[in-house]
This record gives structure tokens, C-alpha cells and sequence, in this order.
């Protein structure tokens, strides 16, 4: 009997969930990144001695990452080591105030109510309602096809159908979470989540206040080594379950008879394969390899909002800091601005709220001693184009820096809506971490890398540089996003943040079940 042979595009962390499975299932499973590493955005990069996690910095839903190896038949504990954070995030608040955001929930509203004017009481009732959000939502949005009729035979499903008006979808994020907490503070923490899939608070549905849930009753973890063993894990494990691996070698056409899958194109060669993985974004899976802006798919996606961006700061810092905490959120003054600037106005906001993740607090190795790895990240607008097959954000080059690292990034790119460019958001940025956190950095920086929306797009392939794909800032996002089946062609599945059941590490890791599943399923 023919061995069924899969062509993987992509080996980000949906890439590599479903290439595990199919290739324990018995399939012939083959990945091509672009790249010379795996793991997408969720790569590593190192730099006179201070190594960086260049994406993802937080774990959640851990038991998702323990059933991939379960399902084929590892014990996770001997693969990776996961920790549970013992402060899920540090908040500095412009008029002073610092506030931890414990896991334990105790401590938390112990917390809230030393440095705010909020009442336990309206903390638990908040997390109960997240909680039911999640119970009601989770097993069709998350864990199963939302496509697929065989979702909603079930009583799960019938609970979620009867009780619809509690998965809380016809007000916004910030409405709902306004009429919880009164406290301004308050408000602008749980707004945040919004932005864990590149949404506005001020216009996505509330149901997205299942992320509180997610974090604070199931928990926040970090992986011993940083985020990047987990890459290194699930690609050792690929590995050992027979996935073969060809870097540098980006693919640059999907083969198709009529509407019929049949392979790829790389570096000039067609190689056949019975089905076809992508795990790059939606958006230039139909516009630059099916070359396709015509069929409904495609038109759809044209007309959908992408997700916000982001701009990092890789500095290695000459500096022990006691008041900074592994993940830490400097907040801006006027939220809602904010969101304005990013979604509405797309310019770089003029006060960003800026997130600091120091990986060197849990794994001391990723710094020289005495001195520290910043990961500082701002949120940055996507741009978008009517044309997104050869749509290239709204930058232009002012003094190229020669990449540097395996898999690193550099570049000064100047967003011409703001004078002084990209000089400019880094002292502001610097400006604001000492007037919040006391700290001066500008002349203990002894490296630096950026991360710019460009950056992005370039390196993984996100459309306009949106890092999760389609933003939900509307009602129904939830049921736009690509199904992990094409229904445009046949033998094309999707994986990543750009595909149900959205961005993330544990929904992208879903997505490559949810997409493996379709394919064992046609056996």
C-alpha cells in the first residue's frame, strides 16, 4: 500500500503539531521553512552572549502541549520542563502605581485591594464569569471543526446554542468588563487580553474575556531554557518521529490541477504530495502561492481586518533589575487612544503601552552574569492593501543594518507618519521605562537587535506583519478566521495563527491537530 506523502509549508508551532501526529499515524511527512531554523515566530536568536526568545514569552493551557506528546505516545515531562509563574505580570501605571498580578488568586485580590479601589468581590465575580465563558465556549471554538455539523450534535454543543447570550457577544470587551469594575486600573489590566490575539478592547466582543480565564484559573507558565525549547522539543521530536526537514527552501507555489492539490514548487522543483499543510498566513497562501484573488476565500480574506503588529526592542543590558519582574506591562495614560492610533489612524501610538519580558530572571543562562536579556515590545498597526499579494507595509529604508544571527532580525525603518521615525519610538520608549520603573538604560544597551511589522512579514510570511492573522474586532471574527480544511481545494489544510482556532501557543498547536485529524480522517 502507497505510503501518503504531506509537503508541510512552514514550521512554526502549528507546522510541527501536525507533522508529529501525521508522521506517527504512518504518513510520509516533509516540512519546508524558509528559514534556516524552525519555529516561525517562536525562534531564538543569540547575541554576544545574551540570547533572546524572539516571539512568544508566556505559556497557557499547558495540558494542550502535554496531549501532543501524550497522542504520540511520549511523556511530556522527559521532552520539556514547565514552570507555573508565580506572577503571571508586574503593571506600572503612569501615576505610579505598581501592581502584581499573582496567580494565586488570594494574593491577587489582596493586591487589587492594597492599590486600587476595586473589592475582592468584584474580582471573583469577574473570573466566574470568564469561567463560564470558557465552559460554554471552548469545546466548539477551540477544541473542535467549528465547521464541521458533527461540532454541534453533541450536548455541549446544545448547552453553548441554548445559552448563547452568556458567551457574552454583543458588547465589547471593554463595555463588559466596565459594568464588573469601576476602577480605571482594573479596566485597563483586563482590557489588555485583547490584545493576546491583536484586537481593540473598544471593539472586539466580550467573549474574548475568556483569555482572563485562561490565565488566571488555569494558569500562566514559562519553559525551563525559555520558550525556545519548546520549539526545540516539538522539532526533536518531529525528528524522531521520522519528519524530514528542508531549510532554506521557501516555498514558492502551490501545484494545483484545477482545484485539485498535487504539491509544491521549491527552488525551481516540483515535488508531488498527496496533500498539502500550510501553516504560513492565510492571506499570502491564496495571494502569492495559489496566486489566487478570485474564488470566495480569497475575496473574503481581501475584506477582513488583520491583526495589530509589533515592534521589538532585543537589548542586552548592563544591569541587574530588582524592580522588574519576568513580564512586565508599562501602560499608557489614554488607552482608548491607543487603540485609535493603531486600528483607526494607523500610526504608531504617541504614548504606547510597552511590554517588557526579561527570560533571564527564570533561566540565568541567557545572560551574561550580572547583566540582563529585554525583550521590549510595542504594539505597532498592520497596513493593509487592496492588493495583498504584493502589499509591503508603510516603511521605507533609512540606514540598513546588516542582519546578524542564525535566525535574527535587523533593519532602521522609518514609518513615514511619524517624524524621526524610528529613533524617535525608542526614546520614547527609554523615556518612559525610567519615568515609570526608575530605570536608565539608554548608555547600558551593549546590544541591539529590532523587530520591526517588516521584519515580520518578511521573516514569517504574516501578511502586513499582523501576528495573529485577522483581528477579532468584530462579532463574528471567531467564525471567519480559515478553516483548518480548505473547501476551495482539495488536499489543502491550514495550520497557524491565521486559521481556527487563531493565534497563540496553544490555539496554533490546536489548529495542527485540528488540520491532521482532517487529513487521517480521509483514510
Amino acid at each position: 500500500m502507497k505510503t501518503i506523502s504531506i509537503a508541510v509549508i512552514g514550521s512554526g508551532l502549528g507546522g510541527l503539531s501536525a507533522a508529529i501526529r501525521l508522521a506517527h499515524a504512518g504518513y510520509d511527512v516533509t516540512v519546508y521553512e524558509k528559514n534556516p531554523t524552525p519555529g516561525g515566530k517562536a525562534r531564538s536568536i543569540t547575541r554576544n552572549g545574551f540570547r533572546f526568545d524572539t516571539g512568544p514569552s508566556l505559556i497557557t493551557m499547558p495540558f494542550v502541549i502535554n496531549e501532543l506528546f501524550e497522542s504520540v505516545g511520549e511523556n511530556p515531562a522527559e521532552w520539556l520542563t514547565l514552570n507555573k509563574l508565580d506572577n503571571l505580570c508586574r503593571y506600572y501605571y503612569p501615576d505610579g502605581t505598581i501592581l502584581n498580578a499573582y496567580s494565586d488568586k488570594e494574593k491577587f485580590v489582596t493586591e487589587i485591594e492594597a492599590n486600587t479601589t476595586e473589592k475582592k468581590e468584584a474580582l471573583y465575580k469577574y473570573l466566574e464569569y470568564c469561567k463560564t465563558i470558557y465552559e460554554l465556549t471552548a469545546d466548539i471554538f477551540l477544541f473542535k471543526d467549528l465547521y464541521s455539523p458533527k461540532t454541534y450534535t453533541n450536548l455541549k454543543a446544545l448547552k453553548t446554542l441554548f445559552k448563547l447570550p452568556k458567551i457574552d457577544s454583543f458588547r465589547t470587551m471593554n463595555e463588559a468588563n466596565r459594568l464588573f469594575f469601576k476602577d480605571e486600573k482594573i479596566i485597563q489590566l483586563f482590557n489588555r487580553y485583547a490584545t493576546y490575539n491583536g484586537s481593540d478592547p473598544y471593539k472586539c466582543p466580550a467573549t474574548l474575556n475568556i483569555i482572563s480565564h485562561v490565565e488566571y484559573t488555569i494558569g500562566g507558565y514559562y519553559a525551563s531554557g525559555g520558550m525556545f525549547s519548546l520549539t526545540d522539543a516539538l522539532y526533536k521530536l518531529a525528528i524522531k518521529k521520522g519528519v524530514k526537514f528542508c531549510f532554506n527552501s521557501p516555498v514558492e507555489k502551490i501545484i494545483t490541477d484545477g482545484k485539485n492539490v498535487k504539491g509544491i514548487l521549491t527552488g525551481g522543483k516540483e515535488i508531488l504530495s498527496d496533500a498539502v499543510i500550510s501553516n504560513a498566513d492565510v492571506y499570502s497562501t491564496y495571494g502569492k502561492l495559489l496566486n489566487d484573488n478570485k474564488s470566495s476565500a480569497a475575496k473574503k480574506y481581501n475584506k477582513l481586518e488583520p491583526s495589530s503588529s509589533a515592534l521589538v526592542f532585543y537589548w542586552g543590558v548592563n544591569l541587574t533589575s530588582q524592580k522588574l519582574d519576568t513580564h512586565n506591562i508599562l501602560f499608557s495614560a489614554d488607552y482608548k487612544k491607543e487603540f485609535e492610533e493603531l486600528f483607526d489612524k494607523k500610526v504608531y501610538p504617541t504614548d504606547p503601552t510597552i511590554y517588557i519580558y526579561v527570560s533571564s530572571k527564570f533561566s540565568p543562562a541567557d545572560a551574561p552574569p550580572g547583566k540582563e536579556n529585554w525583550f521590549v515590545m510595542i504594539n505597532a498597526p498592520n497596513s493593509t492593501s487592496s492588493n495583498p499579494q504584493f502589499m509591503s507595509p508603510p516603511y521605507r529604508v533609512k540606514e540598513p543594518v546588516s542582519r546578524w544571527g542564525v535566525s535574527g532580525f535587523a533593519g532602521q525603518l522609518v514609518p513615514p507618519q511619524r517624524e524621526g521615525g524610528l529613533n524617535e519610538i525608542k526614546e520614547t520608549i527609554l523615556a518612559k521605562i525610567k519615568a515609570l520603573t526608575g530605570y536608565d538604560i539608554k548608555d547600558k544597551i551593549e546590544t541591539e537587535s529590532i523587530m520591526t511589522p517588516q521584519d515580520i512579514e518578511e521573516e514569517t510570511g504574516s501578511y502586513s506583519g499582523s501576528i495573529y492573522g485577522i483581528s477579532s474586532n468584530s462579532r463574528n471574527a471567531a467564525f471567519l478566521r480559515q478553516p483548518n480544511g480548505s473547501k476551495q481545494y482539495k488536499g489543502l489544510y491550514f495550520t497557524g495563527g491565521s486559521a481556527h482556532p487563531g493565534g497563540g501557543i496553544p490555539l496554533v498547536i490546536l489548529s495542527g491537530k485540528l488540520a491532521a485529524e482532517k487529513i487521517i480522517s480521509r483514510k
